[in-house]
């Protein structure tokens, strides 16, 4: 297929996240991962989905319900990868907010990764370039 020139340009994605327990989420995403709550939704005054953004970088989570399906597998195969400015910094910060995570390690392909599985099972890596010795 031939690349055309499109006249709108696309400058952000954000991922909706189904999650079990939408208060454990943002526990886990504001508590440990350094997110901040910007936005929120609350039907009968009960959290029912918000946004949440950390940096450059925002993620939106809702509260699942019987439609969205079985909550088993919800998070299998999906991973988010996050650039960052120091991957090693960052395992220090969520240890330091109570996280239990393997170090960072250098990626064949020169990435120095911080990898995370939030409740539900979603993947996150925060990575950055790794530096050369």
């Amino acid at each position: 297929m031939p690349v055309t020139e499109r006249s709108v340009a696309i400058s952000e994605v954000v991922p909706l996240l189904f999650v079990e327990d939408i208060n454990r989420s943002v526990d886990f995403y504001c508590g440990q991962l350094g997110f901040v709550l910007v936005n929120k939704w609350e039907p009968d005054g009960k959290l029912g989905w918000c946004r949440i953004e950390r940096g450059n970088s925002a993620i939106m989570l809702q509260q699942a319900c019987e439609e969205d399906g079985p909550a088993a597998g919800r998070g299998r195969g999906v991973e988010f990868f996050f650039q960052c400015d120091d991957a090693a910094a960052l395992y220090s910060e969520f240890q330091s907010a109570g996280l239990t995570i393997a170090r960072p390690k250098v990626a064949f392909y020169g990435m120095n990764q911080l990898f995370v599985k939030d409740p539900d099972g979603y993947g996150l890596c925060f990575q950055n370039v790794a530096q050369q010795a």
